[in-house]
């Protein structure tokens, strides 16, 4: 660890440090809160990999359903009774220790893993590329995975939204790569020690967790340090976190190749053109000059496909034309800049955005593609300790839009702090002279349809129960 940075702190409920485990040998997995993102893809790489799998969840839904036609076991409701027969009960930071089934798993003496210790299990011997950072790590991931598809790579995957195209969010493939989306926010990244691991920037989040930005960094600097040897570290030049993650990691011996706009980025992006939902650039690729075009919009997801096309090209040794090919197939990922519909000349778009970076370059593209027509944000802010610590940065990142309808705080895993509501956003909003209310998601959605017209853009914003506004909000102009 760098001299100058803090000691990372531990969770201490899991040792997410400890050798990892073969899949073959967790038995009979039971796994909570088996509907969300992250826990459903742990589900479906576990069936693939021809584990018996049973879990449950506070309430049913779509998903469950699609995995219980998988072959999975699933329960609403949590029991101890589901435990019968069950080896290992998988678990995320989210679940408390009070959950009834975690409590039984704990007293009866049962392998209890985090998340990240069982997708670590599953990567097997592939050759593991983690992706993580603040910002952009899930589109990231997907794009890479598609990039592999499409160069009929047949790569395994675990992702924090599901593919547009494929319509899952994991899987285990039959060719070498395992691509991973590494999540930083309670130091589980460390378990996976990857061959190749990107960083796509680092900044002040997760302070609930880690208590400050130098502890961040130094988390990173760890996450670093846990690549294979021989292996290789991609790092954004364009974020000053990740410049310096970059200049630490090279220090302690890991190999490092940097990209984004920056003139000293080993792989430079130069003359971006930015058109509607799509967006190309020339690629400079340590000497060779390639062409890299998308079909989603944004400065960022040119950032986002040229660390795919590093990790997939120089991590993993795929033939270049075929990655950019396959980038240039991307159709998106699911809550990432998703558009939900279309009516009466008024286009619904979701983003599952949630800290003030992933906010301010989701309302960036969005004011972009709306041009002089109005943007209506309605933003759910999430976490109550996210929101005091970040309510200026939230702020400003929404400033960009006509007017902000804010919901109140979706507190997922926390209890509410005092004094912590939605107004710290709205009122340093109201200060720059942007058109703001806290509102309830009934007063959003008529606010909205009796002021959008013909070519204005509305973006539900958050990573709560915000994305159930667009179907609504689409229903109501309809009407």
């Amino acid at each position: 660890m760098a001299e100058d940075l803090p000691p990372v702190p531990r969770n201490p409920r899991f040792d997410v440090l400890a050798p990892r485990l073969d899949v073959a040998d967790l038995g009979a997995v039971h796994v909570l809160a088996a509907g969300g993102a992250g826990m459903s893809a742990i589900v479906r790489l576990l069936l693939d990999a021809g584990v018996a799998v049973s879990g449950s969840d506070a309430k049913d839904s779509p998903l469950l359903e699609r995995l219980r036609e998988r072959g999975a076991r699933l329960w609403v409701g949590h029991d101890p009774a589901h435990l019968e027969g069950v080896d290992t009960v998988v678990v995320s930071s989210a679940i408390r220790e009070a959950n009834p089934e975690l409590a039984a798993a704990r007293e009866s003496g049962l392998r209890v893993l985090h998340r990240s210790q069982a997708l670590a299990a599953a990567m097997g011997t592939r050759s593991r590329v983690a992706i993580a950072g603040a910002n952009g790590k899930t589109t990231t991931s997907s794009m890479l995975t598609v990039a592999l598809l499409e160069a009929r790579e047949e790569p395994s995957f675990a992702l924090g939204g599901e593919l547009s195209t494929q319509g899952v969010n994991a899987a285990l493939g039959s060719g070498p790569a395992f691509v991973a989306e590494a999540d930083e926010s309670d130091g589980s990244f460390l378990a996976y020690q990857p061959h190749v691991a990107v960083v796509t920037n680092v900044q002040p989040d997760h302070l609930d967790f880690f208590g400050d930005f130098a502890t961040v960094e130094a988390a990173y600097l760890e996450f670093a340090e846990t690549i294979e040897g021989g292996g290789l570290l991609i790092a954004c030049a364009d974020d000053a976190g990740s410049v310096r993650l970059a200049r630490r990691a090279a220090a302690a011996g890991v190999r490092v190749l940097t990209y984004g706009v920056d003139t000293g980025s080993d792989l430079r992006l130069v003359d971006p053109v930015l058109d509607g939902t799509s967006a190309h650039a020339t690629l400079l690729d340590v000497g060779a000059r390639r062409e890299l075009a998308i079909t989603v919009p944004g400065r960022h997801n040119l950032l986002n496909a040229t660390a795919a096309y590093a990790a997939a090209v120089h991590g993993l040794g795929v033939e270049p034309d075929a990655v950019l090919a396959g980038l240039a197939a991307y159709g998106g990922t699911r809550r990432r800049f998703e558009t939900k519909g279309e009516a009466r000349g008024v286009t619904v778009v979701d983003d599952y955005a949630h800290n003030p970076g992933k906010v301010e370059a989701v309302v960036r593209t969005a004011r972009e593609i709306a041009g002089d027509h109005r943007l209506v944000v309605v933003f759910q802010p999430h976490l109550y300790s996210r929101t005091r610590d970040f309510a200026e940065s939230f702020a400003s990142g929404l400033a960009p839009a006509d007017e902000v309808l804010l919901l109140d705080i979706f507190g997922a895993r926390e209890d509410p702090l005092e004094g912590v509501t939605s107004h710290l956003v709205a009122d340093p909003l109201a200060a720059s002279g942007t058109a703001v209310a806290v509102v309830s998601a009934d007063e959003a959605i008529a606010r909205v349809t009796a002021g959008v017209t013909e070519g204005d853009l509305v973006l539900t914003v958050g990573a709560g129960d915000v994305t159930e506004l667009g179907p609504r909000l689409l229903e109501a102009l309809r009407r």
